[in-house]
This record gives structure tokens, sequence and C-alpha cells, in this order.
């Protein structure tokens, strides 16, 4: 038995939480979402996979719950208690010394909300004085390859489940960064509210991401594809069959992706010429899971007039960013600490 814990990253998300652990890989990839009994939160019946697959599904006595909303902790209790689940599912209980650990935090987080990410991770196990919080655009910069700690500019655009994050990054800090409380998940919520503005049927969160999967775009197509869509008529409360078409669905999706293009403007507008400069070189590069949006990176290009680029396993890049970290804490000295590198004796 190793008496002291690994090292560990953690990438906190809305939509998914990951977890590295140094020395290892990405042992923990699963959803932010628990399945509880009402009236009880501490009766947690399933947590990450085993929530999704009950999604939907669940009986009049179960609910599904995201303890994260726009990347920041909602819930306390069910936050701590997930964590505290993927934690020791990564690394296990047997430890007598607890990890230390690097987790991800939004841009231009509050100090109440930093607070309350450091006391649930502490609540989950990580050990007391040993957590340091890094801004999610700069991991993410990290993990796509990026020079973070090179006198150029880059520019991210991280789209996650809560929120799309826009941030330039010279020299191991963020110069300026922007968030807007637009991801996947309003994309999803975009979908459904189409679907009964449209046809007056209502349908379920898995059911709206399959359909912004399997039709969804950020540019207009050529070829219409259609999907038969299932839900449950508002007036007569039956179940009634849809068709959707593409084009319907890039309609539909239309006001969150222009709400990303316009964060991003508005940084570039905020930067300084020398590092848009080197911005006009290299592109911009899309990552996270919103990132893959058929035609996004098209649709920014055209718009901008600059490269765009979408990482290689954007859904990963901000966790791989932690995990060189976690594997290379030397790295953290060398990271800008006036903006966003925090450890708990800070504060």
């Amino acid at each position: 038995m190793a008496i002291i814990a690994p090292d560990i990253g953690i990438d906190l998300g809305t939509s998914n939480t990951l977890i590295y652990v140094r020395g290892k890989d990405i042992v923990i990839d699963e959803p932010s979402i628990l399945v509880l009994e009402r009236g009880g939160k501490h009766q947690v019946k399933a947590i990450g996979e085993d929530a999704l697959a009950l999604m939907g599904r669940t009986a009049g006595d179960l609910t599904a719950m995201r303890p994260l909303s726009d990347g920041m902790i909602r819930d306390f209790d069910l936050a701590q208690y997930m964590l505290q689940y993927f934690v020791r599912k990564a690394i296990g209980v047997s430890h007598l010394v607890k990890p230390r650990a690097i987790i991800t935090v939004p841009c231009r987080i509050t100090p109440i909300e930093r607070r309350a990410v450091r006391q649930a991770a502490f609540g989950s196990g990580i050990r007391q004085g040993h957590l340091q919080m890094i801004e999610k655009p700069f991991a993410a910069a990290l993990g796509c390859g990026l020079p973070v700690f090179d006198p150029v500019g880059s520019m991210v655009v991280d789209i996650g489940g809560g929120t799309t994050e826009v941030a330039v990054i010279s020299l191991g800090g963020v110069v300026i960064s922007r968030a807007i409380r637009i991801g996947g998940i309003k994309m999803d919520e975009a979908v459904a509210s189409y679907v009964k503005k449209e046809f007056s049927v209502l349908i379920g969160d898995r059911t709206s991401e399959d359909i912004k999967l399997n039709l969804g775009s950020a540019i207009p197509t050529r070829d219409l594809r259609e999907c038969p869509v299932r839900g449950r008529e508002m007036v007569t409360r039956l179940a009634r069959n849809v068709v959707l078409r593409s084009d319907m669905v890039y309609e539909a999706l239309q006001p969150p992706v222009q709400a990303i293009l316009n964060a991003i403007r508005f940084v570039l507008e905020k930067t300084p010429p020398e590092l848009a400069g080197d911005i006009m070189k290299s592109g911009i590069h899309l990552t996270g899971g919103g990132a893959n949006l058929f035609g996004l990176d098209q649709y920014i290009a055209s718009e901008l007039g600059i490269p765009v680029l979408l990482a290689r396993d954007s859904e990963s890049c901000t966790i791989r960013g932690v995990g060189q970290l976690t594997d290379n804490i030397e790295l953290l000295h060398r990271i800008g600490r006036s903006s966003f590198l925090r450890d708990d004796e800070e504060e």
C-alpha cells in the first residue's frame, strides 16, 4: 500500500469531470451528473456514467441534477459529494497522506466562487495546503501544444458545457480574457426551444444533444439531412414524432454561435497590437467539446479573416494541460501569479 497518494489534476466542468493521475493518464472522464431521490439531497442513487444512463428515464421519485452551472458550483454539497466519489474512484481511499491537486477554474472567478471550489476540493479528500487553481484557457492552451511560456501571443477559445472562455496568453500568463455563459448545454437548450416553438413538442436533454451532434452546423450546408425526433406534444401530452432538417438546427444554433463570435471579437479588440499580430499569423485555437460543432472553425475564420484551428482531441486539451503541470510541478513557477494561479494559503 502506498502511503502518499499520487498528485492529481482535476478539470471540474459543467458537463464532464476529468481527473489525471500523475504517472498514469486520464483515469476519470465522466458526466458531472447525479441522480437523487426527491426530497433528500444525500440520498444519491447514481453518479457520472451511471447517472447519465438514467437521465430522462428516471421514475417519479428520482431526479437528475448537475451541481455545476455556467462553470460554477451551484450546489456545494452535491459538488463535494460528486468530487469525492471521482477522487476515490481515481486513486482509492487507502492512502495515509492525501493527494496534492491542481484544479481548473473559469476566467474571472470571484473570491467567493474560488472559496467554494477550494472547500469542495478539501471535502473530497485533497490535502490541506496543497491545492492550486489554474484558469481553464491556460490549461487548454498548454494541453494543445501552444508556446504559452514564450514571448508570443496565442489565442484560445475554450467552448465547454457551461461557458465559453476566450483568452490571449503570453509569457506564462493570461493577458486578456472574456467568459460568457454560452456552451454546449446552451446549444442543446436552443435546439429544444426551437422544437418547442415550431412544433409544440417537448424533448429531453439527451435528445436535443443528439440532434445537435447529428444535424448541428455553424454554417449553411448544401445537403439537407433529416432526423426523426420523438417528443411529447404540449397540448395533448401524448407522444408525437416530428422530422427535423439540418437547416432548422442551423437556424436554432445561430444565437449561441453569434455570441461566441462576439466574445472573440471583444478580446481581439482589447489585445495589444504586437500580440494581435502574432495571433494573425498563428491563428485562433478552438478547444473544448463545443468546438466540435460542424463548421464552427470555418464560420469564425470567414467572419474574422483569421486562421482558425480545431485542436486535436479538443475535449481533453484542458485536462492534458493540467496533466503536464501535474507531471512537471516545476512548471508552476513559470506561470504568472498576478492574475490566476492561486494556492489556498493566499486567501
